[in-house]
Protein backbone atom coordinates (compact mmCIF):
# COMPACT_ATOMS: atom_id res chain seq x y z
CA UNK A 1 0.00 0.00 0.00
CA UNK A 2 1.23 3.90 -0.78
CA UNK A 3 2.07 5.73 2.32
CA UNK A 4 1.60 8.80 0.93
CA UNK A 5 -1.50 10.28 -0.97
CA UNK A 6 -0.85 12.96 -4.03
CA UNK A 7 -3.53 15.17 -5.69
CA UNK A 8 -3.67 17.61 -8.10
CA UNK A 9 -5.39 20.57 -6.43
CA UNK A 10 -6.95 23.64 -7.98
CA UNK A 11 -7.47 26.82 -6.85
CA UNK A 12 -11.35 27.28 -7.30
CA UNK A 13 -10.74 31.18 -7.74
CA UNK A 14 -8.38 31.01 -10.77
CA UNK A 15 -7.63 27.34 -12.57
CA UNK A 16 -4.67 28.62 -13.85
CA UNK A 17 -3.00 27.97 -9.90
CA UNK A 18 -2.48 24.55 -8.65
CA UNK A 19 -0.82 22.49 -6.13
CA UNK A 20 0.18 19.01 -5.63
CA UNK A 21 -1.29 18.17 -2.13
CA UNK A 22 0.45 14.79 0.02
CA UNK A 23 -1.26 13.36 2.97
CA UNK A 24 -0.60 10.22 4.69
CA UNK A 25 -3.36 7.56 3.26
CA UNK A 26 -6.07 7.33 5.43
CA UNK A 27 -7.22 3.74 7.04
CA UNK A 28 -10.19 2.29 5.52
CA UNK A 29 -13.89 2.50 7.03
CA UNK A 30 -15.99 -0.81 7.05
CA UNK A 31 -17.56 -0.74 3.36
CA UNK A 32 -14.80 1.06 1.58
CA UNK A 33 -11.89 -0.06 -0.84
CA UNK A 34 -8.76 1.98 -1.62
CA UNK A 35 -7.95 2.41 -5.58
CA UNK A 36 -4.15 2.68 -7.01
CA UNK A 37 -5.06 4.75 -9.76
CA UNK A 38 -3.45 3.32 -12.64
CA UNK A 39 -3.15 5.70 -15.07
CA UNK A 40 -6.26 8.91 -16.56
CA UNK A 41 -6.65 10.82 -18.96
CA UNK A 42 -6.68 14.73 -19.14
CA UNK A 43 -8.08 16.72 -22.42
CA UNK A 44 -9.77 19.96 -23.11
CA UNK A 45 -12.97 18.46 -21.39
CA UNK A 46 -11.40 18.70 -18.22
CA UNK A 47 -10.81 22.36 -18.38
CA UNK A 48 -14.85 22.51 -18.43
CA UNK A 49 -15.02 20.53 -15.65
CA UNK A 50 -12.68 22.95 -13.41
CA UNK A 51 -14.35 25.79 -15.26
CA UNK A 52 -17.92 24.24 -14.37
CA UNK A 53 -16.69 22.96 -10.95
CA UNK A 54 -19.03 25.31 -9.08
CA UNK A 55 -21.98 25.41 -11.23
CA UNK A 56 -22.41 21.88 -11.64
CA UNK A 57 -20.54 20.41 -8.66
CA UNK A 58 -17.78 18.95 -9.78
CA UNK A 59 -15.86 20.32 -7.00
CA UNK A 60 -17.89 18.16 -4.98
CA UNK A 61 -17.17 14.74 -6.23
CA UNK A 62 -13.84 14.92 -4.09
CA UNK A 63 -14.06 17.19 -1.46
CA UNK A 64 -10.78 19.49 -0.67
CA UNK A 65 -9.96 21.81 1.48
CA UNK A 66 -11.58 25.70 1.32
CA UNK A 67 -11.22 26.89 -1.82
CA UNK A 68 -9.17 24.03 -3.84
CA UNK A 69 -10.90 21.70 -6.17
CA UNK A 70 -10.04 18.14 -6.75
CA UNK A 71 -9.92 17.54 -10.55
CA UNK A 72 -12.57 14.58 -12.04
CA UNK A 73 -11.12 12.63 -15.42
CA UNK A 74 -11.54 9.18 -16.29
CA UNK A 75 -9.20 6.35 -15.26
CA UNK A 76 -8.46 2.93 -14.10
CA UNK A 77 -7.79 2.01 -10.89
CA UNK A 78 -7.24 -0.99 -9.23
CA UNK A 79 -8.33 -2.46 -5.73
CA UNK A 80 -5.24 -2.35 -3.54
CA UNK A 81 -7.01 -2.45 -0.06
CA UNK A 82 -10.74 -3.44 0.59
CA UNK A 83 -12.91 -3.81 3.74
CA UNK A 84 -15.48 -4.24 1.81
CA UNK A 85 -16.57 -7.85 1.87
CA UNK A 86 -18.03 -7.97 -1.76
CA UNK A 87 -15.02 -6.84 -3.38
CA UNK A 88 -11.78 -8.20 -3.66
CA UNK A 89 -7.95 -6.98 -4.23
CA UNK A 90 -7.02 -6.85 -7.65
CA UNK A 91 -9.88 -5.64 -9.26
CA UNK A 92 -9.40 -3.37 -12.12
CA UNK A 93 -11.97 -0.45 -12.49
CA UNK A 94 -12.98 2.02 -15.07
CA UNK A 95 -14.57 5.24 -13.78
CA UNK A 96 -14.34 8.68 -12.31
CA UNK A 97 -11.10 9.42 -10.15
CA UNK A 98 -9.34 12.49 -8.70
CA UNK A 99 -6.30 13.21 -10.83
CA UNK A 100 -4.09 11.49 -8.14
CA UNK A 101 -2.67 7.95 -7.24
CA UNK A 102 -5.38 6.41 -5.22
CA UNK A 103 -8.34 6.82 -4.04
CA UNK A 104 -11.19 5.77 -1.48
CA UNK A 105 -14.97 5.05 -2.13
CA UNK A 106 -17.23 3.72 -0.16
CA UNK A 107 -18.47 1.23 -1.87
CA UNK A 108 -21.89 -1.18 -3.33
CA UNK A 109 -21.60 -3.52 -5.56
CA UNK A 110 -23.97 -3.17 -8.89
CA UNK A 111 -24.25 -5.41 -11.71
CA UNK A 112 -21.33 -3.94 -13.45
CA UNK A 113 -18.96 -3.18 -10.45
CA UNK A 114 -20.15 -1.24 -7.75
CA UNK A 115 -21.07 2.54 -6.57
CA UNK A 116 -19.71 5.55 -4.68
CA UNK A 117 -22.78 5.63 -2.21
CA UNK A 118 -20.66 8.12 0.31
CA UNK A 119 -23.23 10.73 1.33
CA UNK A 120 -21.34 14.00 -0.75
CA UNK A 121 -22.20 11.61 -3.85
CA UNK A 122 -25.71 11.21 -3.44
CA UNK A 123 -27.21 14.23 -5.60
CA UNK A 124 -24.47 13.44 -8.34
CA UNK A 125 -25.74 11.95 -11.53
CA UNK A 126 -25.21 7.93 -11.55
CA UNK A 127 -23.04 8.26 -14.41
CA UNK A 128 -20.25 10.14 -12.46
CA UNK A 129 -20.49 7.42 -8.83
CA UNK A 130 -20.22 4.11 -11.54
CA UNK A 131 -16.82 1.94 -11.51
CA UNK A 132 -16.81 -0.60 -14.49
CA UNK A 133 -15.18 -3.92 -13.80
CA UNK A 134 -12.73 -4.67 -16.82
CA UNK A 135 -10.06 -6.98 -17.45
CA UNK A 136 -7.16 -7.29 -16.09
CA UNK A 137 -4.99 -7.36 -19.16
CA UNK A 138 -4.86 -4.09 -21.06
CA UNK A 139 -6.99 -3.97 -24.51
CA UNK A 140 -5.49 -2.16 -27.54
CA UNK A 141 -8.09 0.44 -26.95
CA UNK A 142 -7.55 1.21 -23.56
CA UNK A 143 -6.12 4.35 -23.57
CA UNK A 144 -8.30 5.94 -26.49
CA UNK A 145 -11.27 4.34 -24.22
CA UNK A 146 -9.55 6.84 -21.34
CA UNK A 147 -9.47 9.65 -23.41
CA UNK A 148 -12.79 9.43 -25.63
CA UNK A 149 -15.49 7.93 -23.04
CA UNK A 150 -16.86 10.29 -21.30
CA UNK A 151 -16.49 13.17 -24.02
CA UNK A 152 -17.92 10.86 -26.93
CA UNK A 153 -20.79 10.42 -24.41
CA UNK A 154 -21.28 14.11 -24.17
CA UNK A 155 -21.41 14.32 -27.97
CA UNK A 156 -23.53 11.15 -28.87
CA UNK A 157 -26.42 12.44 -26.12
CA UNK A 158 -25.92 15.81 -28.06
CA UNK A 159 -26.91 14.22 -31.19
CA UNK A 160 -29.27 12.41 -29.81
CA UNK A 161 -30.80 15.88 -28.15
CA UNK A 162 -30.77 17.85 -31.46
CA UNK A 163 -32.19 15.04 -33.27
CA UNK A 164 -35.16 14.16 -30.71
CA UNK A 165 -36.12 17.97 -31.55
CA UNK A 166 -35.44 17.50 -35.02
CA UNK A 167 -32.49 19.90 -34.97
CA UNK A 168 -35.51 22.68 -34.31
CA UNK A 169 -36.03 22.92 -38.15
CA UNK A 170 -32.24 23.34 -39.22
CA UNK A 171 -30.45 21.67 -42.03
CA UNK A 172 -27.28 22.80 -41.05
CA UNK A 173 -25.26 22.30 -37.70
CA UNK A 174 -22.08 24.41 -36.52
CA UNK A 175 -19.70 23.62 -33.88
CA UNK A 176 -17.29 26.09 -32.67
CA UNK A 177 -13.25 24.79 -31.38
CA UNK A 178 -13.97 21.92 -34.32
CA UNK A 179 -10.19 20.55 -33.61
CA UNK A 180 -11.40 19.30 -29.84
CA UNK A 181 -12.00 16.06 -29.07
CA UNK A 182 -15.44 16.68 -28.06
CA UNK A 183 -16.40 18.60 -31.55
CA UNK A 184 -14.82 16.01 -33.17
CA UNK A 185 -16.47 13.32 -31.32
CA UNK A 186 -20.01 15.31 -32.15
CA UNK A 187 -19.01 15.85 -35.69
CA UNK A 188 -18.79 12.07 -36.42
CA UNK A 189 -22.20 11.34 -34.65
CA UNK A 190 -23.89 14.09 -36.86
CA UNK A 191 -22.91 12.42 -39.75
CA UNK A 192 -23.57 9.00 -38.84
CA UNK A 193 -27.36 9.62 -37.53
CA UNK A 194 -28.02 12.21 -39.84
CA UNK A 195 -28.54 14.33 -42.81
CA UNK A 196 -27.49 17.18 -41.45
CA UNK A 197 -24.53 19.33 -42.96
CA UNK A 198 -21.68 19.67 -40.63
CA UNK A 199 -19.62 23.06 -40.75
CA UNK A 200 -16.55 23.23 -37.90
CA UNK A 201 -15.66 26.29 -37.17
CA UNK A 202 -12.13 26.84 -36.17
CA UNK A 203 -8.83 29.32 -35.51
CA UNK A 204 -6.40 29.34 -38.56
CA UNK A 205 -3.57 27.63 -36.35
CA UNK A 206 -5.61 24.70 -36.67
CA UNK A 207 -7.59 24.75 -40.12
CA UNK A 208 -5.84 22.07 -41.70
CA UNK A 209 -5.81 19.53 -39.02
CA UNK A 210 -9.53 19.33 -38.09
CA UNK A 211 -9.82 19.21 -42.07
CA UNK A 212 -7.60 16.16 -42.17
CA UNK A 213 -9.59 14.11 -39.38
CA UNK A 214 -12.59 14.02 -42.31
CA UNK A 215 -15.30 14.56 -40.18
CA UNK A 216 -16.45 17.80 -40.80
CA UNK A 217 -17.99 18.57 -44.29
CA UNK A 218 -16.85 21.61 -44.28
CA UNK A 219 -14.61 23.74 -42.36
CA UNK A 220 -14.09 27.34 -41.65
CA UNK A 221 -12.05 29.89 -39.79
CA UNK A 222 -13.64 31.85 -37.50
CA UNK A 223 -12.84 34.87 -39.38
CA UNK A 224 -14.40 33.71 -42.47
CA UNK A 225 -17.99 32.90 -40.39
CA UNK A 226 -19.53 35.78 -42.88
CA UNK A 227 -18.55 33.41 -45.83
CA UNK A 228 -21.27 31.00 -44.26
CA UNK A 229 -24.65 31.06 -46.24
CA UNK A 230 -26.99 33.15 -43.54
CA UNK A 231 -30.38 31.87 -44.90
CA UNK A 232 -29.65 28.08 -44.44
CA UNK A 233 -31.97 27.24 -41.49
CA UNK A 234 -28.69 26.70 -38.92
CA UNK A 235 -27.86 25.27 -35.02
CA UNK A 236 -24.97 26.01 -33.52
CA UNK A 237 -23.41 23.87 -30.85
CA UNK A 238 -20.74 25.95 -29.00
CA UNK A 239 -17.34 24.21 -27.43
CA UNK A 240 -15.47 27.39 -27.24
CA UNK A 241 -17.60 29.45 -24.73
CA UNK A 242 -16.42 32.52 -26.55
CA UNK A 243 -19.24 35.02 -26.08
CA UNK A 244 -17.74 36.78 -29.64
CA UNK A 245 -17.48 34.09 -31.91
CA UNK A 246 -21.19 33.12 -30.81
CA UNK A 247 -22.36 36.39 -31.51
CA UNK A 248 -20.59 36.97 -34.56
CA UNK A 249 -22.45 33.21 -35.57
CA UNK A 250 -26.02 34.85 -34.43
CA UNK A 251 -25.42 38.18 -35.82
CA UNK A 252 -25.08 36.51 -39.47
CA UNK A 253 -27.25 33.89 -39.62
CA UNK A 254 -30.10 35.90 -37.93
CA UNK A 255 -33.74 34.40 -37.72
CA UNK A 256 -31.88 31.57 -39.89
CA UNK A 257 -30.39 30.35 -36.53
CA UNK A 258 -32.93 28.48 -34.79
CA UNK A 259 -31.03 26.92 -31.91
CA UNK A 260 -28.06 27.95 -29.85
CA UNK A 261 -26.71 25.25 -27.44
CA UNK A 262 -23.87 25.82 -24.96
CA UNK A 263 -21.54 22.44 -23.81
CA UNK A 264 -17.64 23.50 -23.54
CA UNK A 265 -15.67 26.18 -22.79
CA UNK A 266 -12.07 25.52 -25.07
CA UNK A 267 -11.76 29.11 -24.92
CA UNK A 268 -12.42 29.88 -20.88
CA UNK A 269 -10.37 33.27 -20.81
CA UNK A 270 -12.98 35.10 -23.56
CA UNK A 271 -15.73 34.78 -21.27
CA UNK A 272 -15.06 36.77 -18.10
CA UNK A 273 -16.92 39.89 -20.41
CA UNK A 274 -20.34 40.43 -21.43
CA UNK A 275 -20.72 40.43 -25.11
CA UNK A 276 -24.70 41.14 -26.82
CA UNK A 277 -25.73 38.41 -28.20
CA UNK A 278 -28.73 38.46 -30.24
CA UNK A 279 -31.50 35.66 -31.34
CA UNK A 280 -32.02 32.76 -29.38
CA UNK A 281 -30.60 32.74 -26.25
CA UNK A 282 -27.46 29.83 -25.66
CA UNK A 283 -29.09 27.24 -24.01
CA UNK A 284 -27.10 24.98 -21.52
CA UNK A 285 -26.78 21.11 -22.20
CA UNK A 286 -26.46 18.57 -19.44
CA UNK A 287 -25.39 15.12 -20.98
CA UNK A 288 -26.69 13.41 -17.79
CA UNK A 289 -30.22 14.58 -18.33
CA UNK A 290 -30.14 13.12 -21.23
CA UNK A 291 -28.64 10.08 -20.76
CA UNK A 292 -31.45 9.54 -17.66
CA UNK A 293 -33.77 9.91 -20.22
CA UNK A 294 -32.86 7.51 -22.68
CA UNK A 295 -31.75 5.37 -19.81
CA UNK A 296 -35.67 4.80 -18.89
CA UNK A 297 -36.74 5.16 -22.41
CA UNK A 298 -34.54 2.71 -23.93
CA UNK A 299 -33.17 0.54 -20.86
CA UNK A 300 -29.96 0.43 -19.57
CA UNK A 301 -28.52 -2.07 -21.55
CA UNK A 302 -30.03 -1.05 -24.81
CA UNK A 303 -28.30 2.40 -24.22
CA UNK A 304 -25.20 0.97 -23.29
CA UNK A 305 -24.73 -1.48 -26.37
CA UNK A 306 -25.71 1.67 -28.59
CA UNK A 307 -23.45 3.43 -27.03
CA UNK A 308 -20.71 1.26 -27.22
CA UNK A 309 -20.97 0.09 -30.82
CA UNK A 310 -20.67 3.85 -31.78
CA UNK A 311 -17.93 4.74 -29.37
CA UNK A 312 -15.89 1.85 -31.04
CA UNK A 313 -16.40 2.93 -34.81
CA UNK A 314 -15.27 6.19 -33.25
CA UNK A 315 -11.86 4.86 -31.30
CA UNK A 316 -10.97 2.97 -34.80
CA UNK A 317 -11.34 5.89 -36.73
CA UNK A 318 -9.57 8.29 -34.32
CA UNK A 319 -6.61 6.16 -35.10
CA UNK A 320 -5.94 8.21 -38.36
CA UNK A 321 -5.12 11.52 -36.57
CA UNK A 322 -5.03 10.61 -32.35
CA UNK A 323 -1.53 10.50 -30.89
CA UNK A 324 -1.42 8.81 -27.10
CA UNK A 325 1.25 10.21 -25.43
CA UNK A 326 1.55 8.32 -21.80
CA UNK A 327 3.55 10.39 -19.52
CA UNK A 328 4.27 9.24 -15.87
CA UNK A 329 5.08 11.55 -12.81
CA UNK A 330 3.90 14.86 -10.76
CA UNK A 331 5.84 16.92 -12.62
CA UNK A 332 4.42 15.44 -16.11
CA UNK A 333 0.70 15.84 -14.65
CA UNK A 334 1.58 19.38 -13.92
CA UNK A 335 3.05 20.49 -17.21
CA UNK A 336 -0.02 18.75 -19.01
CA UNK A 337 -2.88 20.36 -16.91
CA UNK A 338 -0.83 23.32 -17.33
CA UNK A 339 -0.61 23.05 -21.12
CA UNK A 340 -3.99 22.28 -21.37
CA UNK A 341 -5.28 25.23 -19.00
CA UNK A 342 -3.06 27.84 -21.86
CA UNK A 343 -4.50 26.30 -24.86
CA UNK A 344 -1.30 25.52 -26.14
CA UNK A 345 -2.49 21.56 -26.37
CA UNK A 346 -1.48 20.08 -29.74
CA UNK A 347 -5.26 18.37 -31.00
CA UNK A 348 -3.64 15.54 -32.34
CA UNK A 349 -1.89 14.81 -29.19
CA UNK A 350 -4.13 12.28 -26.27
CA UNK A 351 -2.87 12.37 -22.78
CA UNK A 352 -2.69 9.52 -20.87
CA UNK A 353 -1.05 9.98 -17.05
CA UNK A 354 0.25 8.16 -14.52
CA UNK A 355 1.67 9.15 -11.23
CA UNK A 356 4.29 6.80 -10.66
Amino acid sequence: MQQQHICLEIDRSDIRKFRMATSNCAALQPGEVRLTIDRFALTSNNISYALSGDFLDYWGFFPAAEGWGRLPAMGYGVVSETANPDIAIGGRYFGFFPVGNEHIVLAQTSSGGFIDVAAHREKHAMAYRTFDKVPDNEGSNDNAMLIFRGLFLTSFLAEDFLHEQDFFGATQVLVTSASSKTSIALAHCLRAHSIMNVVGLTSDLNVDFVSSVGEYHEVVTYSDVASLDAAIPSVVVDMAGNPEIIAAVHTHFGDALKYSCSIGATHWEQTRHRVDIPGPKPEFFFAPSQLAKRGKEWGRAELNSRIDVALNIFIEGSKQWLTIDHQRGPDAVSDTYSQLVAGKMSPEIGNILSFS
